[in-house]
């Protein structure tokens, strides 16, 4: 946490035409940390992802990685700009008429000027690292859930990103698949220092992964809590943070 933020985000305002969704966040993410965003249903924590990732422009404020605009920088800048982060979304919107290789390899064709066997040299070491080394010729409709978010890791990383945008990673997974994935995204972070910005409701997963952790509140519309999640459970003036971090009921009622 004493490194210079990798992202820095600035009084960031999103609306969805007259209806506001997140008011003047700020907040930022230190360079290799697992840093997960969470809150009740439709309390904005998807839109403030697409934000961080650029599909939206905000309404107000800006997203810096290190000095870099995602909101200003235009061209060529842009384009490497977006090429140091990878996404993986919530369904890892794998392409089902491609194999797992071919998925994986579908980046490095877009994005670079590598030959095929490099680019499928490159690909079997991502599924290495996702362990699903002998999975490379199997199709999306023939590997698990766990597998396919594991699949759509690997294409994220596919370019070498130093941050990973996931949403809901650990969703329709049962606690054994989605704890495995929890040790993944920890192995990852402290291997290859890649920054992780999470976006989820599963409290083990928070409690496992998350170096820090930011709330949002569908009601104000802003950051209600910031801070390690098991001190927050504990200590937080908050009570309806608190009750989110220990499944008390009221919850639903404000999310």
């Amino acid at each position: 946490m004493q490194n210079k933020p990798i992202i820095t985000v600035e009084g960031m305002t999103a609306r969805y035409g007259d209806v506001l969704v997140l008011d003047e966040l700020t907040f930022e993410v230190a360079r290799g940390e697992i840093f997960v965003i969470l809150g009740g249903s439709g309390c904005g924590k998807s839109t403030l992802l697409k934000h961080m990732i650029g599909l939206y422009e905000p309404y107000a404020g800006d997203i810096k990685i290190d000095d870099a605009s995602v909101v200003t920088t235009q061209g060529a800048e842009r384009d490497a700009l977006i090429r140091r982060f990878g996404v993986m979304y919530q369904s890892g919107a794998l392409f089902g008429s491609m194999t797992l290789l071919e998925n994986i390899c579908l980046p490095l064709e877009e994005f670079t000027d590598l030959g095929k066997e490099a680019r499928e040299l490159i690909a079997r070491m991502k599924l290495g690292l996702v362990g699903l080394a002998d999975y490379a010729h199997h199709m999306p409709s023939a590997i698990s859930g766990g597998m396919k978010k594991r699949a759509a890791i690997a294409r994220a990383m596919a370019l070498d990103p130093e941050i990973l945008f996931l949403d809901e990673p650990s969703a329709g997974l049962d606690p054994i698949t989605a704890d495995e994935l929890d040790e993944l995204i920890i192995q990852l972070s402290r291997t290859l220092n890649i920054t992780f910005v999470v976006v989820t409701h599963e409290l083990p997963s928070i409690y496992k992964i998350a170096d820090r952790v930011i709330m949002l509140d569908a009601r104000t519309k802003k950051i209600i809590a910031e801070g390690d999640p098991a001190e927050l459970r504990d200590t937080c003036d908050n009570e309806w943070v608190r009750d989110f971090f220990n499944r008390k009921g009221g919850v639903a009622n404000n999310s």
